[in-house]
């Protein structure tokens, strides 16, 4: 039985950062559907080991993110795993909004103007996030971006796909390392809004429970169990 430690609502368009402890769970909900998660995941103890978009798709042979998949840093090891999601397709290959983008798609809005309803966009708000603990824009990856799918079409274009949101759509992720998490509210890079999505995500946080050696996560692919065995080497201070 997992224990609830904290939990809060992120407006649309803010960010936010935290780390997560082993074997914990971080609970996210689309609270009115259409919402944008984008998050990045780092190893707290050594910030240049980070998440590793490529690796996590290619080793799970897979082009979209849902439940049995594991996401991966660029030392082979498992951040964290989705434990259950009824979204069903979350997009790894897009990246983020920039300041440019949502500019010229929805105008010009600055804090200064807005207040608290200004137009932020993804890239900003990983800066800002990262300032916190020393990086820079140079510690950028390539994303996750919760709550959002992005299909390819018969020309081999990709497509954003915005009748896939529902509101009360969750996904839980289990953390199998300690683990930096910055994530933002901020909309996808390809979303066809005619307004700025100013769209709430719910998160909690909770403790829990180890994966067991017949984990879904640990056996959905090989390549996974390979990683779970780094991360076992890792906590044994082998690596």
């Amino acid at each position: 039985m997992s224990k609830a430690i904290y939990s809060d609502t992120l407006p649309g368009g803010k960010h936010w950062s935290m780390v997560m402890r082993r074997n914990s769970r971080l609970h996210l909900t689309d609270l009115e559907g259409g919402a944008n998660v984008g998050m990045l995941f780092y190893n707290p103890q050594n910030l240049l080991e980070r998440y590793n978009a490529p690796d996590t798709l290619k080793c799970q042979h897979t082009f979209k993110l849902s439940a049995g998949h594991c996401l991966y840093s660029d030392m082979g090891r498992v951040f964290c795993s989705i434990v259950a999601d009824t979204h069903g397709w979350h997009d790894s290959v897009c990246g983020n909004s920039t300041k440019a983008m949502v500019a010229a798609r929805w105008g010009g809005a600055d804090y200064q103007d807005r207040r608290n309803d200004w137009q932020q966009n993804g890239r900003d708000s990983f800066l800002v996030e990262g300032a916190k603990y020393g990086m820079t824009r140079r510690d950028l990856a390539a994303n996750v971006n919760w709550f959002s799918k992005v299909s390819t079409a018969e020309d081999g274009g990709m497509r954003f796909d915005a009748g896939i949101a529902k509101a009360g759509a969750e996904v839980e992720l289990r953390f199998e390392m300690d683990t930096l998490v910055l994530f933002h509210t901020c909309p996808h890079p390809m979303n066809p809004s005619a307004v700025y999505p100013h769209k709430p995500v719910h998160f909690a946080l909770s403790d829990g429970l180890a994966a067991a050696a017949d984990d879904a996560c640990r056996m959905s692919a090989a390549e996974n169990g390979r990683g779970f065995e780094n991360n076992r080497l890792f906590h044994a201070g082998c690596c």
